[in-house]
């Protein structure tokens, strides 16, 4: 058995203009964990959302695509 003991290297995206209103991925994980943990940039200590790197995959492509507009 293989355990994984990678940490998280968070990055928030170059389209980001560190306002604070931002949030951070830690993208490094998705292929050693299958997971994209999201967190707050303004509290880097507080909760972190685990999202399946297929669905982050999705939602990425839905953002790049303009299918998450609001109608």
């Amino acid at each position: 058995m293989t355990t994984t003991t990678e940490s998280p290297r968070w990055f928030t995206s170059s389209y980001s203009n560190n306002g604070g209103t931002c949030v951070e991925v830690a993208a490094n994980l998705a292929i050693s964990r299958g997971v994209v943990p999201v967190r707050d940039s303004k509290n880097p200590t507080g909760p972190v959302l685990a999202v399946s790197a297929g669905v982050f995959a999705a939602f990425v492509a839905g953002v790049k695509a303009g299918d998450l507009g609001t109608n």
